[in-house]
């Protein structure tokens, strides 16, 4: 890999701010110093999503289609979702959702620290996913101990992910580190709010919602801290009984666009300049291979002109 870091011409990775983090120790393994160092030639690339896999409004397998137009169908999603992990129908509180690998680089040691305080707030949180023995056993327990509040699926089935991503109101990412993401992606084209950690991706596709003017798509935290996670949660469910507000929200996320249109342009961009690149600086002499000695010609027996005319048809016929 280093090898490659040294001679490439251009070094792309998956968003503009992992692109930054790799340049220092925390993120760089041990290769920060080379990345500094080649930073001119180093470009992040968002990852994009198939909108036509993950389109609310062709959906097969979510319970009711919605779109920009139109998206009261998300709460009948909603309402399907609740019956199907056996969670009471309440219009007053929030569902919150993780659909991820159950890991400690996905924040699930964060959700641990505040566990007892995340269940004391309005919301119901559904969890699907496998990952760590450890975190299985704590959802476990949190779906034991908090009966009506926390439903788990350990599994990975991508028509329950539908339906999740179409039910839920806010989807969880507090990722410890995150190239790039596709969930919190996923996530705002079902106009399911995200609410991420400030790192990679995450930091680049999720802008955190500013009341005063009334902008943003979602809600995010800097440090990587469970109780920074507890209040940016206890923040945004202080706006979810905010039906309109929610709502302007839901839309701006819904019209954010992070197909692979815009990706594959940057990327063809970055691909003609290292075309551009290697034609300008390829060496006008370059150095050939010593020619091979060659053998000392047979002598040629006289040919016709019969004969001569048969063998260069192409030479002859340019005489004439």
């Amino acid at each position: 890999m280093k090898g490659g870091l040294v001679f490439s011409d251009y070094i792309s990775t998956v968003s503009p701010t992992y692109a930054h983090e790799i340049q220092s120790p925390y993120y760089g393994e041990r290769l920060d110093g080379l990345l500094r160092e080649r930073s001119g030639v180093l470009k992040g690339i968002l990852n994009g999503i198939d909108k036509e896999i993950w389109n609310p409004e062709t959906d097969p397998f979510i319970d009711t289609r919605y779109s920009l137009a139109d998206f009261s169908g998300k709460e009948r999603c909603k309402a399907a979702l609740r019956n199907e992990f056996d969670l009471a129908q309440r219009e007053d509180i929030a569902v919150a959702a993780i659909v991820s690998r159950l890991s400690e680089q996905k924040g699930l040691d964060l959700i641990e620290g505040v566990l007892h305080e995340l269940l004391e707030l309005p919301l119901q949180l559904i969890v699907v996913g496998q990952g760590e023995a450890h975190y299985h056993e704590m959802l476990t327990w949190a779906q034991w101990r908090f009966p009506g509040k926390v439903a788990v699926r350990f599994e990975h089935e991508e028509a329950l992910a539908h339906r999740v991503y179409a039910g839920a109101d806010i989807f969880l990412m507090p990722s410890r580190f995150e190239p790039c993401g596709l969930s919190q992606l996923i996530s705002l084209r079902y106009g399911t709010i995200p609410l991420v950690r400030e790192t990679g991706g995450l930091k680049d596709t999720v802008e955190p919602y500013n009341k005063y003017t009334d902008e943003g798509i979602g809600f995010s935290f800097a440090n990587y801290n469970a109780h920074e996670l507890l209040f940016t949660l206890e923040r945004a469910l202080g706006y979810f009984p905010e039906r309109k507000l929610w709502s302007r929200m839901m839309r701006r996320a819904m019209e954010a666009d992070f197909g692979w249109d815009l990706s594959a342009e940057q990327y063809l961009s970055l691909y003609g300049k290292m075309h551009s690149f290697s034609v300008e600086t390829k060496p006008e002499h370059a150095p050939s291979a010593k020619p091979k000695a060659k053998a000392a010609p047979k002598k040629a027996k006289p040919k016709s002109a019969a004969t001569s005319a048969k063998a260069y048809p192409k030479a002859n016929a340019h005489k004439r």
